[in-house]
Order: C-alpha cells, then sequence, then structure tokens
C-alpha cells in the first residue's frame, strides 16, 4: 500500500519551478514524492527570450541542477493526457505517473493558427531554439540592410522591436500593432516610451490588424503591404488543450479555480500561472511571471498546511508594475493599481534599466533561495482591491 503523498507538477516554468522547491521544503518532514514534468532539461527564462532574438546569450540554467537536493524526480517528456478521475497523467503516451495531487502549470504560447500565414512564415519567441535561429537570420538580414516586422503591441512587442534595433541599427523595424503600443500605461510613461522608440528608429504601424503573413511582407486589413524580411509574431496566446480534454473544467481553456487556486471540478487539481482563471474583487489575473509566481508559492504553501491539517486563506493579489525594457540601456518603469491600471508614478532611464534587470533575473535566484528557506514572491497583496468577508 502506498504511504507517500504523490504530487506531480506539470510544467516547468517560472510558476512550476517555484512550486516544485518551494514544495520540497516545505514538506521535507512529511511523506511526501513530487514529480516535475517538462519537455525540456533546460529552464526558458520567457522573460529574456527577447534578447535571444536579438542575438544576445543568456546562461544555461538545467532543471536537473537547479532541482539539485530538493528531493524532486524530475520527468523529461511531454504531458500527453490527464486523466482527473483515475488521478493519473501519460506522458509521451508511454509513461504513467499517478498522483494524490496535480499542480498544473502548462503555460501559454503564442497563437499562430488565427492569422493566415503566420504558421509558416513568422517567428515567435516561444522556445530558445527558435529564438536562436531567429538571431541567425537576423544577422544575415542586417549585413543587407534588410527589414523586420514585429507584429503586437504589447510588451512582448515592444522590448523585442527595442531589442532589434538596438542591436542591429541597419535594420529598418516595424512595430505593427491595432492599437497604440503602450496603451496600457499612464501619459507620461506612453510618451517616454515612444520617445525611446523614435530614438531607436522604429515605425509603428497602428489601427490596421494584420490579416496575412507573406515570405516577405506582412498584409493589413486595409491592403496595406508592410515589407519584412523576417517577421516576429508576438501577437495572441493559446493555452494548452490537456485540460480541457481532460474534462476539467475550463474557461477560454484556462483551469477554472476557487479561492484557493484548486479546481472547481475537480479538487484534486490546482492551477497556477496562466494556467488558471484566477478571479480577484477586481477582475481576472491576466498571466505574467509578476502574478504567475504569487499563485505558486500560494499553492505550494497550502498543500503544505492542508497536509499539516492547517486552514488554507484565500489568494489575494495586486498588480504593482509594468516593467519595459527598450533595449540594454533604456527603459521604463509604470508603477500600477492593483487592477493593473496605471497609477500615479513611473521610472525611467538608468534607475528603470537597474529595476528592470533586477525583475528580470531575479526567478532563478529565488529558485536557489527558495530550496533553503520561505522567500516573499509578492510585491502586493492587492490592499482594499482585495479584502473581502471570508
Amino acid at each position: 500500500m502506498n504511504t507517500e503523498h504523490r504530487i506531480v507538477i506539470l510544467g516547468a516554468g517560472y510558476t512550476g519551478m517555484l512550486a516544485a522547491v518551494r514544495l520540497a521544503r516545505r514538506t521535507r518532514r512529511l511523506p511526501v514524492r513530487i514529480t516535475l514534468v517538462n519537455p525540456s532539461a533546460r529552464f526558458t527564462e520567457r522573460l529574456r527570450m527577447h534578447q535571444i532574438a536579438a542575438g544576445q546569450e543568456l546562461a544555461d540554467h538545467r532543471i536537473p541542477e537547479m532541482l539539485a537536493g530538493t528531493g524532486v524526480e524530475f520527468v523529461q517528456g511531454w504531458a500527453t493526457s490527464v486523466d482527473p478521475e483515475a488521478r493519473l497523467v501519460t506522458v509521451d503516451d508511454d509513461r504513467v505517473l499517478p498522483y494524490d495531487e496535480l499542480v498544473y502549470a502548462l503555460g501559454s504560447t503564442t497563437d499562430t493558427d488565427t492569422v493566415p500565414g503566420v504558421a509558416e512564415h513568422a517567428w515567435t519567441l516561444n522556445d530558445p531554439r527558435a529564438a536562436h535561429r531567429f538571431a541567425g537570420r537576423l544577422t544575415a538580414v542586417a549585413e543587407q540592410s534588410g527589414s523586420v516586422a514585429v507584429c503586437g503591441g504589447g510588451l512582448t512587442g515592444i522590448e523585442a522591436a527595442a531589442e532589434i534595433a538596438e542591436q542591429h541599427p541597419g535594420v529598418r523595424v516595424t512595430l505593427i500593432s491595432t492599437g497604440e503600443p503602450g496603451a496600457m500605461m499612464g501619459e507620461r510613461a506612453r510618451a517616454y516610451l515612444h520617445r525611446a522608440l523614435d530614438r531607436l528608429g522604429i515605425t509603428r504601424s497602428t489601427g490596421q490588424a494584420v490579416t496575412k503573413v507573406l515570405p516577405d511582407a506582412v498584409e493589413l486589413a486595409d491592403g496595406t503591404l508592410v515589407p519584412a524580411d523576417l517577421t516576429l509574431w508576438t501577437a495572441g496566446v493559446r493555452v494548452a488543450p490537456l485540460a480541457a480534454q481532460a474534462g476539467i473544467e475550463t474557461e477560454r481553456g484556462l483551469i477554472v479555480v476557487d479561492r484557493t487556486l484548486k479546481s472547481v471540478s475537480h479538487p484534486t487539481v490546482r492551477a497556477i500561472g496562466d494556467a488558471a482563471a484566477v478571479r480577484q474583487p477586481w477582475g481576472t489575473i491576466h498571466g505574467t511571471c509578476q502574478s504567475g509566481m504569487p499563485t505558486a508559492a500560494h499553492t505550494a504553501d497550502a498543500i503544505a498546511k492542508e497536509l499539516r491539517g492547517k486552514k488554507v486563506r484565500p489568494f489575494r493579489f495586486g498588480y504593482f508594475h509594468q516593467p519595459v525594457s527598450l533595449g540594454r540601456r533604456d527603459a521604463v518603469i509604470q508603477f500600477t493599481e492593483a487592477d493593473d491600471t496605471p497609477g500615479r508614478f513611473h521610472l525611467t532611464g538608468r534607475a528603470a534599466v537597474l529595476y528592470k534587470e533586477i525583475v528580470s533575473s531575479s526567478p532563478p535566484k529565488v529558485f536557489r533561495l527558495s530550496k533553503r528557506m520561505t522567500v516573499s514572491v509578492q510585491l502586493s497583496r492587492g490592499g482594499r482591491a482585495t479584502r473581502t468577508r471570508d
């Protein structure tokens, strides 16, 4: 008879890694077996993918090394099915992992299916290998003083466009977006961002949706063709279909969770990061590292508490900032209200560069520290905006 409490964690991104390491420490004196499943043995720093695409080399963090000393078992492979009734996960269609609790941390990827030509002709920042190949092509385009179109005016698109323009000043970079880049920021921070894009020579094309990506151009809704020797696609996201296929209740593919981040349909399943539809009194959280890591910490702590018979409090979260790098030498930080609307203050220039670097480089450091101590990963619980009567 099995006496261990078996916990399987799917996904070793920012949230899955933190959940595994923190949970291992919090349950080190309990009969618990933790298994972490991920397709790659390399930890992907999603916050820095635009740097790889622009030709920079990042540290090679290996998941088994990051887990060393924790007792967590690492299984390299694709989770291909989940059976929440039998409590089984199948990996690579042939290995079956039984669980008592499942932590679902499969993150989102860029949607390449909605717009014709994206899958065939555009590049994404979904994994380091593709980003490295894009960087190789970018070098050849730069030698010919060619053009790059970055589709998507969100933070990822802005950072990628700025990084490419700074690293390859001879390349003509066009940032294409239906809305104004930086629209989520306050007026002064947004104005600073646009001055930085002007300084880097980045052309903006706004107000028209992309209808097709061609081998050498991007077609807009009004028929305009934007020349592009390379197209980088950062618009739209899609989530892993595994949860919905398993019959777990989802919303837009995200697992619907209760106030403690348990699945409302299958309480032995917990969802974290951008795999979960997490509601707060001010609205639904959108997937970012800023919100994802607190969900991982809360879930690790909640499992440990429940195993000890303790009460788990509801998850509370409020946004604190919107950090945006503008190349390696500039950045803008918009501080926010709990619901991610812009606050009164923002930070720019060298101070913002340092701030952004601290944010981007912190997760691997947090993982290492979490082996030895409980590390705070949440800047704000939302204050009055998330305070409710239990």
